[in-house]
């Protein structure tokens, strides 16, 4: 007898996500039967810590003086306190909680797997090697590791030609890459910071050449989206030899490039100052004060699509968004070819409205949407920016926009940030594929519609099976030229 496995396989995922539901009750349940009335009142006690916590980091950043210190320490006591007091209280139940609710996890992404929940996997071309590749490096990014991997020497012996940036001389990089083009140069790559990235990335743009990414910056948030070694910025020039090539889209504020992002507010506002790449700390709690309570700084407006965010603390724009519902995956970008700007933005009124924004599933100041341009106005001519943290001055109005599939990245064919994504935990997903019964909801992968053999074949609409002919009913029947037919039933919808 044949075996349905589309059928077993989506049985198999409907029952992994009872599962998953399943142990994320038991993961919250434990807990409370387990401590009773006890379980019940440290639960209350931890909600109460949790926002207390979050208005006491707003003091620590906005008060000077003994009164930041005072909430600098409520800050860290309160949770060490929570935790040492659920340890000591409900430490089994707490234990088997943790294990509950990993396999909730495990078992919640397995179910959604194949219904369109994964990262889709970016496109890959394979392309001869090129001839005249030309490299720019900055032996001063992340603490010198163009020296310390001896990247120049591989590079060379790779035939690239190498522009190394003098350390204390300003450089046009824009103007060498653009020279570069110019002698002939079939791919451009960058040995740097993600600023440095930008502008050698916006070139190879420009004259649809491929770019070469090597991450050696600081934290090089593009590389790591690419899937490459941040940890082994020589392993990136393997490209040169066994690369392929993706596309992948490219971001402008005003028009300065970006390949992360762009941030206006108070963290723009903060790397101006000289003294910040010398005490970042020092810096920034010197600053925010007057920066989160509106006494310093612009009055921004933030429009994007048919979202007005007014006077915003803080606005992140990326290129393609982040990812910001798994805590997982938090800080990451599932793709880099959507073709749209991810926004972020932040407007805190108080403490009561940073507590809000850790306690409600839904803080009211908390902007998250995606738009394929974003304007940014302010109560003055010039806006602060941070462009892929590189403290620029832009004049306002500021017009971000994203130009989709601009840039051919060349990357290692092997780079070991490359795997299989998991899917995302949506929880609502899987209420509702564990409710469903039978295969209505089974995914277009599992159960595809019939097609009749004659009927052109479209995309997601279903032809119902052929219906075996009924023989004639005498006058008046169905099949009597001239008499009233019935109404059809209702189609069946494949959810």
């Amino acid at each position: 007898m044949a075996v349905d496995l589309s059928r077993q396989g989506y049985r198999v995922q409907r029952w992994a996500a009872r599962g998953a539901l399943t142990a994320a009750a038991l993961a919250v349940a434990t807990p409370l039967v387990y401590g009773g009335l006890r379980g019940l009142l440290l639960l209350v006690c931890g909600v109460a810590g949790m926002g207390l916590s979050a208005a006491a980091v707003w003091w620590t950043l906005t008060l000077r003086g003994p009164l930041r210190w005072a909430a600098a320490l409520v800050a860290v006591c309160v949770p060490a306190g929570l935790i040492a007091l659920f340890a000591a209280t409900l430490f089994w139940a707490l234990l088997v909680s943790l294990a509950l609710w990993a396999l909730a996890v495990w078992s919640g992404r397995f179910a959604l797997r194949g219904t369109g929940s994964e990262r889709p996997a970016a496109r890959e071309r394979r392309l001869p090697p090129p001839r005249r590749p030309v490299l720019i490096m900055n032996p001063r990014s992340g603490g010198g590791k163009v020296g310390r991997f001896r990247l120049r020497e591989k590079a060379e012996r790779l035939g690239a030609r190498v522009v190394l940036l003098e350390p204390g001389k300003q450089h046009d990089v824009t103007a060498l890459a653009r020279a570069a083009v110019a002698d002939g140069a079939d791919l451009l790559g960058a040995a740097g910071g993600d600023g440095t990235q930008a502008l050698v990335a916006a070139v190879a743009a420009e004259h649809d050449i491929p770019f070469l990414v090597i991450s050696a910056g600081t934290r090089n948030h593009f590389a790591l989206d690419l899937g490459l070694d941040r940890g082994n910025p020589a392993a990136c020039l393997d490209a040169l030899t066994d690369g392929v090539e993706l596309r992948v889209d490219l971001g402008f504020a005003g028009e300065q490039p970006f390949v992360n992002n762009a941030s206006f507010g108070a963290y723009a506002a903060i790397v101006q100052s000289p003294a910040y790449r010398d005490d970042k700390i020092g810096t920034s709690l010197e600053m925010l004060p007057d920066l989160l309570t509106g006494q310093q700084g612009p009055r921004l407006v933030a429009r994007a699509g048919g979202t007005t965010l007014t006077a915003p603390q803080a606005v992140l724009v990326s290129n393609n968004p982040y990812r910001t519902g798994d805590p997982f995956g938090l800080g990451r970008r599932e793709r880099l070819d959507s073709a749209v700007l991810g926004v972020l933005g932040v407007r805190l009124e108080g403490a009561v409205g940073a507590a809000a924004l850790l306690l409600n599933p839904d803080p009211s100041g908390l902007t998250i949407l995606t738009a394929p341009e974003v304007v940014i106005e302010a109560d003055r001519a010039e806006i602060e920016a941070g462009i892929d943290g590189e403290a620029m001055v832009l004049p306002a109005p500021v017009h971000c926009r994203i130009a989709p599939g601009a840039l051919r990245v060349r990357v290692p064919r092997k780079r070991p940030g490359v795997t299989r994504a998991p899917a995302r935990l949506d929880w609502r997903r899987l209420r509702k594929l564990a409710a469903t019964v039978g295969r209505t909801a089974a995914p277009s992968r599992l159960h595809r519609p019939y097609v009749a053999p004659d009927a052109p074949d479209v995309p997601g609409v279903p032809v119902a099976p052929p219906v075996p002919p009924t023989p004639p009913a005498g006058p008046g029947g169905p099949d009597t030229p001239g008499a009233p037919q019935e109404p059809a039933g209702p189609r069946s919808s494949h959810q």
